[in-house]
């Protein structure tokens, strides 16, 4: 390798939300710097392992997972997995040699920052959340830079210094914004004429998001709303009956800059990179805050969405008595729908994405 070429290491995975900052943020690196190296590190079996080498970006696996709330086999290998996962950071790192060593959440960042850590790599975390993960608060104080989100994020945090946290808000992928609402439409074949209800749940899906949708897809395709659903993997063969000329059905939306272009109105968890992406679209959104979030973050997240008038929220609890009315009061009501799609406009920050990347070549800049 060159002496003046940078090599960037990413630990990013388990769901979307973690994965897609890290995207947005190299994406970002490639463009200033497109002679940069970067490569991921992840876990074999979760969403990285596919979308990673799809986007053109060198993938390694480690031997780690989460702990289950509940006893499994998992959370028995725990204690060898963790052992087993920094014998192969330490090995990783030394074969990759990377100039900045930056985890943006899940499990499969705490081995890969702990070992750059201890070997004097500069290391960056980005807490997309509110309340800051187990891996951030674990690993906050060895970190050189803790970038945030959420001003609020910093209540959990207080030992730490001003001058290694940073807000900087939340990446999104540079694609968003770059397809029109007739490309996206015609993307998932559906009707340029009528209006569109886009349902995410997350990578993983949602099942009480799912259920409340089937229960009234009858319904809302009777009111003149087409669909754009996505199950997640484990629920699509569940729902994928439920298929018609104006309801497009999918276990994951690899092009999801299309589904928001299309999208009117948006149904969804409130984690924070989907929030992300809501406000850099101004996307008129319908908030169901995951009722099991640590710290009750989740519905924290769109409290701060429906004072700004930027959302409105329906409990997880409350979809099968709200939910479809509050989808045929959005859709009847234009000029609120507008009014909304400008709020959440103000608070999105499109720009995070290059600010984090120019934080992180400036400390590779240092080595």
């Amino acid at each position: 390798m060159p002496e003046d070429t940078v090599s960037i290491l990413f630990a990013a995975g388990g769901t979307g939300g973690h994965l897609f900052p890290a995207i947005a943020i190299a994406e970002e690196i490639r463009k200033l710097r497109p002679e940069a190296v970067i490569e991921f590190v992840g876990t074999r079996d979760k969403i990285e392992a596919r979308v990673v080498p799809e986007k053109g970006f060198g993938f390694s696996t480690i031997w780690i997972s989460g702990l289950h709330r509940r006893l499994t086999v998992d959370n028995l290998l725990f204690p060898a997995k963790v052992i087993v996962s920094l014998v192969q950071s330490f090995f990783l790192i030394r074969r990759l040699k990377p100039d900045v060593v930056v985890g943006t959440g899940g499990y499969v960042c705490g081995p890969i920052l702990y070992a750059a850590s201890l070997l004097g790599i500069p290391t960056v975390a980005h807490e997309s959340n509110s309340y800051p993960g187990v891996t951030t608060r674990l690993l906050a104080s060895r970190v050189t830079k803790l970038l945030l989100t959420f001003e609020v994020t910093k209540r959990w945090l207080p030992k730490l210094s001003n001058a290694k946290v940073e807000l900087v808000g939340n990446p999104t992928r540079g694609a968003m914004g770059s397809v029109s609402r007739e490309e996206g439409i015609a993307h998932f074949g559906l009707d340029p004429g009528k209006k569109i209800l886009l349902v995410i749940g997350g990578s993983l899906g949602a099942s009480s998001l799912n259920g409340m949708v089937e229960k009234n897809i009858s319904r809302i395709e009777k009111s003149g709303i087409q669909v754009i659903w996505q199950t997640g993997e484990k629920e699509f063969e569940r729902f994928s009956s439920n298929r018609s000329s104006s309801v497009w059905v999918g276990k994951f939306i690899d092009r999801m800059e299309c589904a928001y272009a299309a999208a009117d109105v948006v149904i969804c968890r409130s984690g924070a990179t989907t929030l992300a992406e809501l406000t850099r679209l101004g996307k008129p959104a319908i908030l169901v805050p995951f009722p099991h979030a640590a710290a009750n973050h989740q519905e924290l997240n769109a409290q701060a969405m429906v004072e700004a008038g930027a959302a409105v929220m329906v409990r997880d609890s409350e979809l099968d008595s709200r939910g479809l009315e509050t989808i045929e009061e959005m859709f009847s009501h234009a000029a609120f729908l507008d009014a909304m799609g400008e709020k959440s406009r103000s608070l999105g920050r499109p720009e995070a994405g290059r600010d984090i990347a120019k934080k992180i070549l400036g400390l590779a800049a240092t080595r």
